[in-house]
């Protein structure tokens, strides 16, 4: 097996994200083959198709780092039964121009985490919903939904609840081989 480049992509932009830690506790349990890193998506302008004829810098580096990996997972909250718009306003950047979308056929998956008990089930339909129009084949077993994040994490924001680290960790490992076959898919 190969070793992949995967971003890791945080709708959440609050510094104390319960995503955001999630998405650390991964990077830690990468399987070797993986090498994962967080693109910060909050300062990524608002994209406005009027501005395509001379993209901003920002969206400019944003699609070439996209560009550049083999994988994305992506992490969400819920708001208001969606993704928060950070995270749509990153899928829209680097999904125009018209033509050169660098998501696509980039293999994803999706887990969505909140305090709540629905753990943001709406939003991680939502946002399979959004990839498919982007073409990310996303990995549909096993889903992923956090709920009651408030209580999975100590003072330094580490993962405590070894339930919960165990299923990451067997989430990495199917990402893994979901990255790894349609990986050996794009290349044929």
């Amino acid at each position: 097996m190969d070793k992949y480049k995967i971003a890791v992509i945080v709708g959440s932009l609050r510094k104390e994200s319960y995503n955001l830690k999630i998405a650390n506790t991964l990077i830690e349990q990468a399987p070797e083959s993986l090498f994962l890193e967080i693109v910060d998506i909050a300062d990524l302008p608002i994209f406005n198709e009027d501005l395509e004829n001379t993209p901003l810098s920002e969206w400019e580096a944003f699609r070439k780092e996209i560009k550049a990996v083999d994988g994305v997972i992506f992490l969400t909250p819920e708001h208001n039964r969606s993704i928060p718009a950070a995270l749509k306003n990153a899928i829209d950047t680097g999904s125009r121009p018209y033509g050169q979308n660098v998501w696509d056929g980039k293999p994803g998956a999706i887990i969505s985490a909140s305090v709540g008990s629905m753990s943001g089930f709406g939003a991680n339909h939502h946002l399979r919903q959004i990839l498919v129009g982007v073409n990310v084949p996303v990995m549909v077993q096993p889903e992923v939904y956090i709920g009651g994040a408030a209580d999975l994490f100590d003072g330094e924001g580490k993962l405590i609840n070894e339930s919960t680290r165990d299923f990451l960790s067997g989430f990495m490992n199917a990402f893994e081989k979901w990255v790894d076959a349609n990986v050996q898919i794009l290349q044929t």
